[in-house]
């Protein structure tokens, strides 16, 4: 434990004892959750930081979609920013003159989803769901879930990074668990990402929960520069890079490339949703040329957040897709789940 730890450790009892309470109000209805007239599936986790939310949620929306469904994500937008006037059919308003809340998750998933799927943004995740409703959706996955125990929900998927699946094991604000590992009973579903075989996570999980158990790893599902070309795989590795992201897990995104064989010769780190100044671009450009990169990589969702800075040297920009393991297995569990608590 370091030294920040041990002084903010004492928190984490009371910390620890609210959040029991609080999932324990709900399970026994002293606190009342509320329903959405349609099927609910969400995707969560027990810890601060990336374990690839998003990319599940577009995962199960896109399999949503093929099969006919009618979907609608809602999400709070974390980091997010308000922007006025926009027409975008997407958001969950009826006037197109209403400000919307936006942020680099929900603008990354819109490009994937494009006008398939409805959105629902912001903390009222039942008011923007009723909203959808209306408009027709019957299937709603609320993403970054787990704690939002509000809302009536069918299915809980969690999901833990066995890169680092607990963070050391303590709570908020000694740690990075947003609740402890007994919470897992919950789950209906939980993915291991980031990982083909973990027995030993397995093991820890076993202790505090008896739902299927999947696996689930990242995979590169296209590159292309910020001005929209593609770059394809034989000659991108053949180039030297140097990396930057803004995500929650950085080192997996670094390891991430490596696998996929890029040449990856220096990096540069920033927080969770960083939107970069030009001053950032400047510097992130002097520590690539310095290290002797010819262009610049980061993720989808940095993308997002380059507005006000425009690169000088190419930037590629990586789509990140979520494959999982046994994903037929994965579906039907998910859908019995489903239909079990809820009449589809």
């Amino acid at each position: 434990m370091t030294l920040k730890e041990s002084l903010l450790w004492p928190l984490s009892i009371p910390y620890a004892a609210v959040a029991r309470l609080r999932a324990r109000a709900y399970r026994q209805g002293i606190l009342r959750r509320r329903r959405l007239d349609g099927v609910v599936i969400s995707v969560g986790n027990l810890t601060v930081g990336g374990t690839g939310k998003t990319p599940m949620v577009l995962s199960i929306a896109e399999r949503l979609l093929a099969e006919g469904k009618s979907v609608g994500i809602l999400t709070r937008g974390y980091c997010g920013k308000t922007v006025s006037g926009s027409t975008d059919k997407s958001q969950a308003t009826n006037n197109p003159a209403a400000a919307v809340s936006t942020s680099d998750e929900v603008e990354l998933l819109q490009s994937r989803l494009g006008d398939r799927a409805l959105f629902g943004v912001g903390a009222d995740r039942y008011k923007h769901g009723v909203e959808l409703a209306a408009r027709g959706v019957k299937w709603f996955v609320l993403d970054d879930g787990f704690q939002h125990l509000q809302l009536t929900r069918d299915v809980d998927v969690v999901l833990i990074d066995a890169s680092r699946p607990f963070r050391g094991g303590h709570l908020l604000p000694a740690g990075r668990l947003r609740e402890p590992r007994s919470a897992l009973e919950r789950a209906d579903l939980i993915v291991i990402t980031r990982s083909r075989h973990a027995p030993a996570l397995e093991s820890v999980i076993r202790h505090h929960s008896a739902a299927p158990i999947f696996y689930a790893h990242t995979e590169l599902a296209s590159l292309r520069s910020h001005t929209d070309s593609k770059l394809a795989m034989p000659e991108a590795t053949s180039k030297l890079f140097f990396a930057f992201c803004g995500i929650g897990n950085p080192g997996a995104f670094l390891a991430d490339l490596r696998y996929w064989g890029f040449q990856i010769v220096g990096h540069k780190f920033f927080p969770d949703h960083h939107r970069y100044s030009a001053s950032d671009i400047v510097a992130i450009e002097r520590d690539a040329r310095k290290a002797g990169a010819v262009g610049l990589i980061c993720t989808e969702k940095d993308r997002f957040n380059l507005t006000d800075a425009e690169p000088s040297m190419d930037l590629w920009v990586c789509a990140i897709s979520l494959r999982i393991d046994r994903e037929d297995d994965f579906w039907s569990a998910l859908m019995k789940k489903a239909e079990s608590s809820h009449e589809v």
